[in-house]
């Protein structure tokens, strides 16, 4: 499948044009999917210095983009073209109801996934998210910081 992933608020928090933290189990989920086999395309507002941050960003979290901004590597467009893409799914914090988190989208994506995989993603994520409850909650009440 091709798959048009969004950047500020679906990969990172939303910070824009900063960028922002790491939505939780994002990279790990888009490797995931290249594991499978997905095709991932980068799509998003960003252009210029601000795109090849982004870019960098990715890549130095071991995700690099089938395409970027565009249905095929190296698809240039004339002036009046729509940047509108080709892919069979867009993961988009802007998606009507909103993001869900990234084990949710891994699961939409891929319900046939064999059960020890799964569950041994779900259990990474699980910890993952405790783990920055407990540091949270440890920094309200403790005075710690994250």
């Amino acid at each position: 499948m091709i798959i048009a992933v969004d950047f500020d608020g679906t990969i990172v928090e939303h910070k824009y044009p900063a960028i922002g933290k790491e939505r939780y189990f994002a990279f790990e989920t888009l490797k995931m999917l290249e594991r499978d086999g997905h095709q991932l395309i980068l799509w998003t507002y960003r252009e210029g210095d601000l795109l090849r941050d982004a870019v960098d960003f990715c890549k130095a979290h071991g995700v690099t983009f089938y395409a970027i901004n565009s249905s095929y590597p190296g698809e240039e467009l004339t002036n009046g073209e729509s940047r509108k893409i080709h892919a069979d799914i867009f993961i988009d914090d802007r998606n009507i109801g909103g993001i869900p988190g990234w084990g949710e989208i891994y699961q939409m994506i891929n319900p046939g996934a064999s059960a020890g995989a799964h569950f041994d993603y779900l259990d990474r994520y699980e910890k993952g998210r405790t783990s920055f409850i407990c540091r949270w909650v440890r920094r309200l009440f403790c005075n710690e910081s994250l």
